[in-house]
């Protein structure tokens, strides 16, 4: 083996992420418009997992605000698709919800366990009732009306916030700030005894987490022709996250892809074929996942590895390219 093939070694993983993102960029070409949706509907819940890992994941604070920032972005496009350009509806939905997560996070950060878990699910249904007693009460109206946009513009629009996302996620964790987490979760205290600004930390992933969560919410929103309150902060947009990440595994970054994906499509067939046994057969498949893949799918794919990596063949071949790449070296 030499220079060449071990560099090229080294480029499987990029060029089959690379060709993946192109199939997935010309594949509403290819599929009805049912199949488009139901993949806009796969990525939605792929963001939503995935931004949910970014903030919980490392620091092991649960969060049950996925609806509230969600929900904003599904009223942001309500309200302003009929005065903005939709890119500038998506940006002002991501921004706007950066502002509440900011705020909601400096006031709730320094709570921990139950209390931060608590308050965040609170969050969903205190801004709910509110604007619905706003709409009731002041405007004299309930839930509003959506600017509708064509399936290929939100499955593109949709792919894009995706990508950009799992930029975002890889860099995090591959940099200082996401170590910075990590020792969080593992040791809050000892991490600000080593000079990491804790509180701050966990802010900023906070609000970076919402901007995705807004983002989403607004593009979905135009698949819908009304929104009211209680569709646009739905409880379950907050629990499915969480679910899937814990199905997915939360150590690599395709746990929660691989989680949110399996479960969406299961939602999809089960409301489909058997919808008065959906959530029996949902919530079994969840327990199931709880008792026998504790570290979800990414653990059970971790100890196959392992398994392969200890049996004498995996051995010999390990030794084998280590005595390769020293002829390499010398």
């Amino acid at each position: 083996m030499n220079r060449v093939q071990l560099k090229n070694k080294n480029l499987y993983l990029p060029v089959l992420i690379l060709i993946l993102l192109v199939l997935l960029a010309v594949l509403p070409a290819y599929l009805s418009v049912y199949h488009i949706l139901l993949l806009c509907h796969i990525f939605m819940y792929i963001i939503l997992t995935v931004s949910w890992v970014i903030f919980s994941g490392p620091t092991g604070y649960i969060s049950l605000a996925s609806a509230a920032f969600f929900g904003v972005g599904v009223y942001t496009a309500a309200m302003l698709g009929y005065a903005l350009s939709l890119p500038l509806v998506i940006l002002s939905a991501g921004l706007i919800s950066v502002l509440l997560a900011l705020l909601v996070g400096a006031i709730t950060l320094r709570l921990k366990g139950i209390y931060f878990t608590i308050f965040t699910f609170g969050l969903v249904q205190l801004l709910a009732h509110s604007l619905l007693w706003w709409e009731i009460n002041i405007l004299g109206i309930r839930g509003r009306f959506v600017v509708v946009v064509d399936h290929y513009t939100i499955y593109y629009t949709v792919f894009t916030i995706f990508v950009v996302l799992m930029l975002t996620a890889y860099l995090i964790r591959r940099s200082r700030y996401g170590l910075a987490l990590r020792s969080i979760g593992e040791y809050e205290e000892a991490a600000a005894h080593m000079g990491v600004n804790v509180t701050m930390l966990k802010i900023v992933a906070f609000a970076v987490s919402a901007f995705f969560m807004g983002t989403i919410g607004a593009i979905m929103a135009t698949n819908w022709t009304y929104v009211d309150p209680f569709i646009a902060f739905n409880p379950t947009i907050s629990f499915m996250p969480v679910l899937m990440a814990i199905f997915g595994g939360m150590g690599q970054l395709y746990g929660p892809i691989i989680g949110a994906t399996v479960f969406t499509y299961l939602e999809e067939i089960l409301i489909t074929r058997l919808p008065h046994l959906y959530m029996l057969i949902f919530g079994a498949a969840m327990i199931a996942a709880i008792l026998y893949l504790p570290g979800g799918l990414v653990g059970l794919i971790e100890k196959w590895r392992e398994k392969a990596r200890s049996s004498p063949c995996f051995f010999k071949k390990k030794q084998k390219r280590g005595a390769e790449k020293r002829d390499v070296n010398a």
